[in-house]
């Protein structure tokens, strides 16, 4: 029987934890991502962002330890698979791929929050607050880079 917390709530704990499946699933798409755009960007007026994209991959680590930690306090059991990475020649185009995937993964984590809450696991929806931030710095980053402003990405449905 799914657990709830009241007659207004529209997410299980297991539906909780498939979603942070999704998300470190999302997590380990950007280490693999961050990790090799971070070496192939080419030309001078891409290297400090191939730098920061470096730095970029540690955070998304940290995020896949904290986003796993969450799925086995809540009983499951952690994702092992990426999403698929794209990739590209074209230096403009793995910082869209990685502007694209910055948007979802902050749209999830918005509508993560709430669903945390609302079955009262307030513990994990501050963790990956935390975790939003600095995501979204990273969205200023990759926009900042390509020469944008950094788009809004909403809330997943």
């Amino acid at each position: 029987m799914p657990e709830t917390v009241g007659p207004n709530v529209s997410i299980t704990r297991e539906k909780l934890i498939d979603l942070l499946n999704e998300d470190l699933e999302r997590e380990y798409q950007a280490i693999i991502a961050y990790v090799n755009y971070s070496q192939v960007l080419r030309g001078a007026a891409y290297m400090n962002i191939a730098a920061e994209l470096a730095v970029h991959a540690g955070e998304e680590l940290a995020h896949a330890i904290t986003i796993a930690n969450h799925i086995d306090y809540l009983g499951g059991m952690p994702s092992v698979k990426p999403k698929p990475v794209k990739t590209s020649e074209v230096a403009e185009d793995m910082l869209r791929f990685d502007l694209e995937n910055e948007k979802e993964t902050i749209a999830q984590y918005r509508r993560r929050v709430k669903q945390c809450d609302e079955l009262n696991e307030f513990a994990v929806s501050e963790s990956i607050r935390e975790i939003l931030m600095q995501e979204q710095d990273h969205l200023v980053s990759l926009a900042t880079a390509l020469g944008i402003d950094p788009p809004n990405p909403g809330i997943a449905d």
